[in-house]
């Protein structure tokens, strides 16, 4: 089927409704194209020096740095994030593609294991064509949390981003398709039914999903219908914060209100649900019904904008059965709990909710809005006890002064990040990684690296 017998893919600024862009969607012609030149990318960039590899990413990002203005706007259009937060996030996406390019040499440095009369080694060498199925809540940082990464390790790299961010997919793709050797990253404009089939061709060598829960199931059967590559499944979260009875509490409160609220709470490692130790519960609701009062909804264009709105249409009326579900077990709503009525984008205002009981919705189910859920606890057992009653398991952040309560609980705690006294932050330096439904494999640090190359063992005897 012609790309024009397609419809076109139409992004809508979330704040104001309107067309942001219309792009094609790709021809089963055009999908095939893109997938030889990928093979054959490869099939050169896998023997260049590593040396040689990192220069020619270093390219890339300095083409995208010359427009990160406009790659930053574009951000903000597409999916609400204030501008000033855009830019953050690029400035975050340089950081992280800098950190992969310190760990490459010892990370993709072949394992050596003396004993006369033997070569033995352990090499670590490229997949081939990655396809990265990219998310729409952090459009620049998630796909470089792989790409960067995939490229270093001598993979090329197929981008299917979000419906929602088709022009920072297209960002990537000029930056880093025409370099010394193109098409080391390719843009695909793809339907759910065009990805599931693009899944199964043979030339795709490892698929990389961020998104849901449920795409990811769906993604990991697509796979192993057909075939038996690896997956990395980066997906939801519940993330349980613990403010002991001894936690710092205003820097706790600050902390967390930022933790739920930040890019609107569109984050898989938001915070999702705080658990306050009994002697600092209500000090502690005062404090976040202050600070969640404080929040400047509207364009996101503005300065003095600090919540944009959420990016999807429907989002509102999910927080919002989220809310009436736990007033209805009795939970107690101090801030916020509907939509603002002044204003006519995807928006909803910060909310509390104080003593909500563990088996509400907006304690089990992921909320992905600005809410914090608060209930009280009268022990560190029996925080840890409803921290881990979650099929979710990314990060759990412990807010205390002392460093054996959180390194007790930590090793008690189901999730793939433990935090003390900070949260919603990802350190490039560690593997970011989840638990259960939470997802699976590893991006950043070395073993973003591992979880892009495969093993060959070198066993050579040199005395007969």
């Amino acid at each position: 089927m012609p790309s024009s017998s397609l419809p076109l893919l139409t992004a809508i600024n979330p704040f104001d409704q309107s067309v942001v862009a219309e792009v094609p969607y790709d021809s089963p012609e055009q999908i095939c194209a893109k997938v030889q030149a990928a093979a054959a990318a490869f099939a050169k960039w896998r023997r260049l020096s590593l040396d040689d590899r990192i220069r020619i990413v270093s390219d890339g990002l300095a083409k995208m740095q010359a427009v990160g203005d406009s790659i930053a706007r574009d951000v903000t259009l597409q999916m609400g994030r204030p501008l000033a937060n855009a830019r953050g996030e690029l400035a975050t996406m340089f950081d992280r593609a800098e950190q992969s390019i310190a760990d490459a040499p010892a990370a993709l440095a072949a394992d050596i294991l003396p004993k006369e009369g033997f070569v033995r080694r352990i090499e670590h060498e490229p997949l081939g064509v990655v396809l990265d199925i990219a998310a729409w809540n952090y459009p620049l940082v998630i796909p470089i949390n792989v790409l960067v990464p995939a490229l270093l390790a001598g993979n090329v790299v197929l981008l299917k981003h979000s419906a929602k961010t088709p022009l920072t997919g297209q960002a990537f793709a000029d930056a880093f398709g025409e370099l010394e050797i193109p098409n080391l990253v390719t843009n695909l404009t793809l339907t759910h039914e065009q990805t599931a089939e693009l899944i199964g061709n043979p030339q795709i060598d490892h698929v990389s999903f961020t998104g849901s829960v449920e795409g990811g199931q769906l993604i990991y059967q697509a796979v192993a219908q057909s075939r038996l590559i690896d997956v990395g499944l980066e997906l939801g979260g519940k993330d349980p914060a613990y403010v002991a009875a001894d936690a710092d509490l205003e820097f706790a409160a600050a902390n967390l209100v930022d933790g739920a609220c930040y890019n609107a709470g569109q984050s898989c490692c938001a915070i999702e649900r705080v658990y306050v130790h009994q002697d600092l519960y209500e000090p502690f609701l005062e404090k976040t019904a202050a600070l969640l009062a404080e929040y400047n909804l509207g364009d996101p264009l503005l300065d003095s904008t600090t919540m944009g709105p959420l990016a999807s249409r429907g989002a509102p009326a999910f927080l919002q059965q989220q809310v009436d579900d736990a007033t209805r077990r009795g939970a107690r709503l101090l801030v916020g709990g509907h939509v603002p009525a002044d204003l006519a984008g995807n928006f909803y205002l910060p909310t509390l909710l104080a003593d909500v009981p563990n088996d509400a919705l907006v304690m089990q189910q992921e909320s992905f809005g600005p809410l914090l859920p608060v209930s009280a606890v009268k022990s560190d057992e029996e925080a840890l006890e409803k921290m881990n009653d979650s099929t979710f398991g990314l990060t759990a952040s412990i807010w205390t002064a002392d460093p054996q309560r959180a390194e007790s609980l930590a090793k008690e705690l189901n999730a793939g990040t433990i935090f003390q006294n900070r949260c919603d932050f990802l350190d490039p330096a560690l593997p970011w990684t989840g638990w259960g439904e939470s997802g699976k494999g590893s991006t950043l640090s070395a073993y973003g690296f591992y979880h892009l190359t495969r093993r060959k063992s070198i066993h050579f005897r040199t005395e007969t």
